[in-house]
């Protein structure tokens, strides 16, 4: 086994801070979908804002990604699962950017406000006015979604599998 270093301290604070905005954005998005009423409102108070600063986030987080090096994988690790690696960040990245983008491009084809906080703040449009996109949009953005909630529990049972079944530093250099 080869011994990782840390990822740097940016990296570890953008990974963690993402990593609990992501979940509470899937919880919140999942309990807003199936709720009607008062709760309903509320929930899409706190997605909007949270779906920009996930975006906003992520592309700082790429930026950091692409500025900052990589820990190298351990050695011994097999070739199917270093190419797990690289091909799961690939997708966490292009979700964590494309997700935000879909809701924010559903809200402009739908025609509703984008308000970031109470009526003060309110995002441009960025697609013009037609029910038939935001349709799709709507449904793209569920299907995307569900998708990175399934990537979001392979990376926990890959940082799982990682700390408790190979007993390398990946999980380490991270916490």
């Amino acid at each position: 086994m080869s011994c990782m270093a840390s990822f740097p301290l940016l990296s570890r604070v953008l990974h963690w801070l993402m990593a609990i905005m992501i979940l509470a954005m899937l919880f919140i998005g999942l309990f807003m979908a199936s709720s009607v009423g008062p709760n309903y409102h509320r929930l899409v108070t706190l997605h909007r804002p949270l779906g920009i600063a996930i975006l906003v986030l992520a592309i700082l987080r790429l930026g950091n990604r692409l500025r900052s090096s990589v820990q190298p994988l351990p050695d011994d690790m097999p070739r199917l699962l270093r190419w797990a690696a690289t091909a799961s960040h690939l997708l966490l990245y292009g979700l964590m950017i494309a997700l935000p983008l879909v809701g924010w491009g559903m809200l402009s084809a739908g025609g509703f406000p984008i308000p970031l906080w109470g009526q003060s703040v309110l995002l441009p449009s960025i697609l013009p006015h037609n029910p038939v996109l935001w349709s799709w949009l709507r449904s793209a953005h569920s299907v995307l979604a569900f998708a990175l909630f399934g990537l979001v529990l392979a990376h926990i049972g890959a940082a799982l599998f990682h700390g408790l079944i190979r007993r390398d530093s990946v999980l380490r250099s991270m916490i």
